[in-house]
């Protein structure tokens, strides 16, 4: 029995050294990938399973810009569970909701309004083609956009600030900076989003199956990632200032590991002053260095 536990203790204490090593590493790669954003990067990482965490700035608040779409989807499916309305409920699009000057395939589906479209339909747009329209009509059902704040820190996710909608960020550069969370408790989201502890199972299915179509940011988390790689994200994005900088480009979500297993991943880049491209980059080149590290 002596013996047994010692081999499980050298084990044990040979395999943290082993992870402290990895994460050393990672570390260092993306300090080194962050230089070339010129603004702060922020990094989080929870192999799902494990529960095992990685983090760059992790407790950094950040700019999340569209990436408030996922939380908002989840509140809305959560009234959907209670019954409240279903995902074939419908809603009247008028033709003043169609407004101008801002991201909405939706808009440009029926620029004339007029038009009912079903929940499912108006979460697929803001999720999957992350259109600012739809997601103040939606958002609009669940109340004011701290009603999704409070519903979010049920959760125990405390680092988290909503104050604005799409139209309200937009009024004012500042207001997106009330939008916020760290990468840190946006991945402990995520992860307990797939272990289905937060809605019910079927729509935590939905909603997965919709992240997984997104369209958006596709030279951001899976650009370098094996092709065929699962990546279930939402991103989120910001004009730049005349002065050059970019509020906010980022990503978030689910990847699926060769071995099966899945990685919870954020990226925030905020007040970055290289060009958008090179931005974007390093949100690839971060997302495949952690796809490398933690499929080890």
């Amino acid at each position: 029995m002596p013996k047994i536990s010692t081999l499980l203790f050298c084990f044990l204490i040979g395999f943290t050294c082993s992870v402290n090593a990895q994460q050393d590493s990672l570390y260092s790669t993306i300090k080194m990938l962050a230089d070339a954003a010129k603004g702060r990067v922020s990094v989080s990482v929870i192999d799902i399973e494990s529960s095992t965490q990685f983090e760059y700035y992790g407790d950094q608040p950040c700019v999340m810009q569209s990436v408030f779409k996922f939380p908002i989807a989840l509140a809305i499916l959560d009234r959907i569970d209670k019954g409240e309305f279903s995902l074939k409920h419908k809603i009247h699009i008028t033709p003043k909701e169609m407004t101008k000057g801002t991201w909405s395939p939706m808009r440009d589906s029926f620029p004339d309004g007029n038009v009912n479209i079903t929940f499912e339909k108006l979460l697929r747009y803001m999720v999957s083609q992350s259109d600012n329209i739809a997601c103040d009509v939606l958002m609009r059902h669940l109340g004011k956009p701290k009603t999704v704040e409070k519903y979010i820190r049920k959760f125990g996710i405390e680092d988290f600030s909503m104050r604005y909608n799409e139209a309200g960020m937009h009024k004012r550069w500042n207001n997106q900076y009330k939008n916020w969370c760290t990468p840190k408790e946006m991945t402990n989201l995520l992860q307990l989003f797939y272990q289905g502890k937060i809605i019910s199972k079927p729509n935590t299915e939905f909603l997965y199956q919709l992240m997984t179509e997104t369209t958006t940011g596709q030279n951001r988390l899976v650009n370098l990632l094996p092709a065929g790689t699962i990546v279930a994200h939402k991103t989120g994005s910001s004009d730049t200032d005349s002065k050059g900088m970019t509020a906010a480009v980022n990503d978030v979500g689910i990847i699926t590991l060769p071995n099966g297993k899945h990685i919870a991943i954020a990226v925030f880049v905020n007040d970055a002053y290289a060009p958008y491209e090179i931005l974007e980059r390093v949100i690839a080149q971060i997302g495949k260095a952690a796809y490398d590290n933690f499929r080890k």
